[in-house]
């Protein structure tokens, strides 16, 4: 991809087209970049309900019909199903089991398993089981 780079005097000139075929993953990733606007997710805490930044989540998980939420040092529960809790975390965010959605941004690594499946080490050092049905398309989206 071309990235062209044009300095201006004033701030208010400041500006950024993107000319793509189609909105990619990446392209989007870089739209919200650009924009600074990083999508939340509301999540329960201590009988209060808090906003938690997208980029910050390391993983959603379905337990019992109640969908938790993952960050690096945090566990919340969210009132969402997680079906709905996918669709708002966006395009860095790969459904990896029946039950679980991993956020790819902070895969640290992968490794095959015997049985078909693979285990994704994360930042944190949480390993995750990525079950058989998605191995192929996890592979895809990491350029494996």
């Amino acid at each position: 991809m071309k990235v062209e780079l044009e300095k201006v005097v004033d701030p208010a000139q400041e500006a950024a087209l993107i000319k793509a075929v189609e909105v990619t993953d990446n392209i989007q990733y870089a739209i919200d970049m650009l924009e600074n606007s990083c999508r939340s997710i509301p999540v329960i805490q201590e009988d209060q309900t808090c906003m938690v930044r997208t980029d910050k989540i390391y993983y959603a998980e379905s337990v019992d019909k109640r969908t938790y939420v993952y960050t690096r040092e945090n566990c919340y529960e969210t009132k969402l199903r997680l079906y709905e809790t996918e669709e708002r975390l966006g395009a860095n965010f790969f459904r990896c089991s029946k039950a679980l959605v991993i956020n790819l941004r902070k895969i640290k690594g992968v490794r095959s398993e015997i049985n078909g499946r693979m285990l994704a080490e994360l930042l944190n050092g949480e390993e995750i089981v990525i079950s058989r049905s998605y191995v192929k398309d996890l592979k895809r989206k990491l350029g494996l």
